[in-house]
């Protein structure tokens, strides 16, 4: 991490000058929310060394998904060989190699993105290879709040009795199916629709903006670090 953050600052690409910059988390009541539901592939989970491969992202908006806003892309990336994460998530070496510029990737996503905020399963992971992956190629600083439908789940569903929860856990217990699991695109169709049931329970328990439900995950998340007396 440290390394990382020492490395020279790429300058900006000037074609960023005409990204919208981000907005605040709303109290719009959610059904008034544009929302980026994203998915990264990647060919590995190290933070540092690995590579973003893919990205998927599907919008929800007027409180439900919009099919015609959907974005999916492949990046190319000189010198990639098949590994134990091809397995996983079905890229081919030929597919990276018939990619996207990363530049070209990255920028085409920003401006389809918007000011919106965004939604993943494991949003660290995601926020993170994404935010490098802009300041590597575009020198582009990502300032878009992250909501994580891991982090909502639990929350908004303590009756639930699932540890350690993963997408897979949560769609099989709303009885959803991914059409093609670690494909970007699938996998993010598939958290927008978790997130979709989720915002009709939070809707129910009075919590109708992305503000206050992260208010809400930030509190749980400190209860759950406070030392018990």
């Amino acid at each position: 991490m440290l390394a990382w953050l020492r490395q020279t600052p790429t300058a900006c690409d000037p074609r960023c000058a005409s990204l919208l910059p981000a907005a605040p988390l709303s109290e719009l009541p959610l059904a008034r929310q544009r929302i980026v539901v994203v998915d990264l592939e990647t060919s590995g989970l190290n933070l540092q060394r690995d590579q973003l491969l893919a990205i998927g992202a599907v919008v929800i908006e007027n409180g439900a998904i919009d099919f015609s806003q959907q974005f999916e892309c492949t990046l190319r990336r000189s010198g990639h060989c098949a590994s134990a994460s091809t397995l996983i998530h079905g890229i081919a070496p030929s597919a990276i190699a018939a990619g996207e510029e990363p530049d070209e990737a990255l920028l085409a996503f920003m401006q389809f993105l918007g000011d919106s905020p965004l939604l993943a399963f494991h949003a660290a992971f995601d926020q993170h290879m994404l935010a490098r992956a802009l300041k590597e190629s575009l020198g582009y600083r990502l300032r878009h709040p992250f909501l994580d439908v891991a982090d909502l789940a639990p929350l908004l569903c303590p009756q639930v009795n699932l540890r350690r929860a993963g997408l897979d856990d949560w769609l099989q217990h709303f009885q959803l199916q991914a059409s093609e699991r670690h494909h970007a695109s699938a996998d993010a169709l598939a958290t927008a629709e978790l997130a979709l049931i989720l915002f009709s329970k939070a809707r129910q328990q009075g919590l109708d903006s992305l503000a206050v439900l992260h208010q809400r995950v930030q509190s749980r998340r400190r209860r759950q670090l406070a030392p018990s007396l």
